[in-house]
């Protein structure tokens, strides 16, 4: 599972192969809802879950924690709350169970309750979690006598990211990491982001490669990643095309402002066994 701007994660139970998944509810608009408040203040929003099928839908709403690291593992701990940075406690939801016909559209609103405490400071978030409970698919089919049936159930879920900015504050940091690594026949350049800091940022990345006597060997664009505190993320760059040698590297991340990190690498570029990475300065 892979952490993008648009975050839609789907939890699918299957007992038996062969069948397509079916998504009924989804969640119309954005999966980032993002608001700069002050302490002691409350905001509300809305959810709006849409039923596609051709049936009713019950949906099930409650909160999650979420975390995730470069390594690609994503975690939705349960309750909300316990996170160092988690605003699970200041969320209410206006319902935890609803049921929607079908074509149609129904709104959840939530309200953020931001404590009255000024030791607050940087980015707070947590999870609203909007799972379909459609029924299972043939639970009564026939059966010979003495056998146990077995049906599917499919559980769809959607995650909208609840985002929380104490005003300006919070300190700004992250420090990054590179390696080399292959994917079949492509050579990457593996970026990964740390954010060590208190806000979330949003750098976009890159890396400027350079021969031994200085000359430009290609620039290579990363994209964009968004990192939580305490979370980092993982870009790659494809640098199949360069030849072999030693080469340093200048990663850069540009978080906007005048948050910028740069961090210079010696590569080098010798087939796989020989290949590595050296620096970080």
């Amino acid at each position: 599972m892979s952490v993008i701007a648009r975050l839609q994660c789907a939890l699918v139970i299957l007992l038996a192969t062969g069948l397509p998944a079916r998504a009924a509810v989804t969640v119309i608009g954005g999966l980032t809802h993002e608001r700069v408040v002050e302490p002691g203040k409350t905001y509300t929003g809305a959810i709006v879950v849409r039923n596609l099928g051709k049936t009713p839908e019950d949906v099930k709403i409650y909160l999650t924690d979420y975390r995730f690291t470069s390594d690609g593992k994503v975690f939705y701990d349960e309750p909300a709350g316990n996170g160092p940075r988690s605003s699970g406690k200041w969320v209410t939801l206006n319902r935890s169970i609803l049921s929607i016909p079908p074509g149609e559209s129904t709104n959840v609103s939530y309200s953020v309750a931001v404590p009255n405490d000024g030791s607050l400071k940087g980015t707070y978030w947590c999870v609203v979690m909007v799972e379909g409970m459609g029924p299972s698919v043939a639970p009564n089919a026939p059966t010979e006598k003495g056998k146990v049936g077995m049906g599917i159930r499919q559980v769809f879920r959607h995650a909208i990211q609840v985002v929380s900015h104490v005003g300006n504050s919070g300190e700004r940091k992250m420090k990054m990491d590179a390696r080399l690594a292959r994917e079949g026949q492509k050579r990457l350049l593996q970026i990964d982001v740390v954010n060590t800091g208190e806000r979330w940022l949003r750098p976009r990345l890159s890396a400027q490669l350079f021969g031994a006597e200085g000359q430009a060997a290609g620039k290579f664009e990363a994209g964009g990643v968004r990192v939580y505190p305490g979370t980092s993320a993982r870009r790659s760059v494809d640098i199949s095309a360069v030849a072999p040698g030693m080469y340093r590297a200048l990663v850069v991340a540009d978080a906007g402002d005048d948050d910028v990190y740069g961090v210079t690498y010696t590569l080098t570029l010798e087939g796989e066994k020989k290949e590595q990475v050296k620096g970080g300065q």
